[in-house]
């Protein structure tokens, strides 16, 4: 914070600082922005008066009254957060550091609609808050296997979930829980929760892949995720591959790699060759025991997916892909042929220092991701201090 802005250091600036341990005394405020120590206890009062922050005297002393520590409070309110996938979609409840206080998973089938869906969720949510009051909800954040236009919180779906197409989710959310409602990709937000819980002050520049019923990315670019105009960005699942048989995609067009690599794909091929597939678990148990053709389509859809990534890392040039999904985890074989490929085709300085990496978080990905993009939000300076303004007990977003 440069001496110029310093003295204008708002009550949400010093929340910042106390959340990011930059400042954690009064004293550390007000060398670090330059304000007098009136204002400091003037904006240190407004946080501790909405429960951001608490005071700790259990620190050190070097020497006399030991000093008075500031902390953010993240059990100061929570945050409704649910990653949804194809067929399987977990749900929880999350403290304003973004653990998870309570969750649940299970099956549903997206396709089913929001008039389904959307209502099971905010029951969900209604029965893990528990004794909770709803004034402790700050935000809600979701993922949806779907194009997103970010900004409206409006799904963009052509065939692929389809009954989705055009809806604007936020204002169905806001009609039982009024707060912000941020809506974005399901692999954008795995792509933030991977970042953050792994790669934050490591890499800045990461590739997210998901490799499960469908295949998506989500790009982080300088430490930000990368939505593009709309919220297009990262739809690889789209991209063509050379020989690909013709086969039609959900999206209207051929020979996309989701729909010659993906889970949907290989169980597809897999039954026509005469397999008896249910599901993954099924395709795994053949590879296990040594079956040599479902072994060489796995190996692949491996390679159809290093070709189309190979093309994404010399765009983008991450420091890091990290490969998830169900289908992703469950074949080492397929992740070694799209490492080969990569760094095959990849040109020369862009997979230089190139880590392919498999998810570190899995599934838990999805809701830190959705997580940290609320809380991001509603606990912003502008949005903190926007509340200040209103005189709202607690932030309430932009």
């Amino acid at each position: 914070m440069s001496r110029r802005t310093a003295a204008l250091a708002t009550t949400g600036e010093v929340l910042h600082l106390i959340r990011s341990g930059e400042a954690v005394t009064r004293a550390d405020i007000g060398r670090v922005t330059g304000l007098s120590r009136p204002a400091v206890s003037l904006r240190v009062g407004e946080l501790l008066e909405r429960g951001l922050v608490v005071e700790r005297t259990d620190a050190p002393s070097t020497g006399g009254r030991p000093p008075v520590r500031l902390e953010f409070n993240a059990a100061g309110g929570v945050v409704l957060v649910a990653s949804l996938g194809a067929s399987r979609t977990r749900v929880a409840v999350c403290d304003l550091a973004g653990r998870e206080l309570a969750g649940r998973g299970f099956a549903i089938d997206v396709e089913q609609g929001p008039d389904v869906v959307l209502p099971l969720l905010m029951d969900t949510w209604e029965e893990l808050l528990g004794d909770r009051p709803r004034s402790m909800v700050r935000g809600v954040g979701m993922g949806v296997p779907a194009t997103v236009e970010f900004a409206k919180g409006r799904t963009e779906s052509v065939r692929v979930m389809a009954s989705w197409t055009g809806v604007v989710i936020p204002p169905i959310v806001q009609e039982r829980f009024p707060v912000p409602v941020l809506v974005d990709n399901d692999v954008n937000v795995l792509a933030i929760g991977e970042h953050r819980g792994v790669y934050a002050g490591m890499a800045d520049d990461l590739l997210f892949v998901k490799i499960s019923t469908r295949i998506g990315s989500g790009i982080v670019a300088g430490g930000r995720i990368l939505r593009g105009a709309l919220g297009a960005a990262g739809e690889i699942g789209h991209i063509p591959v050379k020989d690909g048989g013709g086969v039609l995609c959900r999206c209207g067009n051929v020979d996309c790699v989701d729909s010659v690599a993906s889970g949907t794909a290989l169980l597809r091929d897999l039954r026509k060759a005469g397999k008896d597939v249910k599901d993954i678990d099924d395709v795994t148990a053949l590879v296990r025991a040594g079956d040599a053709e479902t072994m060489a389509m796995v190996r692949e859809a491996g390679r159809r997916i290093g070709e189309v990534l190979a093309g994404a890392v010399n765009i983008l040039n991450p420091a890091v892909v990290v490969l998830g999904g169900d289908v992703a985890e469950a074949f080492a074989s397929l992740v070694s042929s799209i490492r080969e490929v990569v760094y095959r085709r990849g040109t020369a300085l862009a997979t230089r220092s190139l880590r392919i990496e498999p998810s570190r978080l899995g599934a838990a990905a999805g809701i830190s991701g959705c997580a940290v993009m609320v809380l991001d939000r509603v606990l912003s300076p502008e949005a903190v201090d926007e509340s200040l303004a209103r005189g709202t007990a607690a932030p309430s977003g932009i």
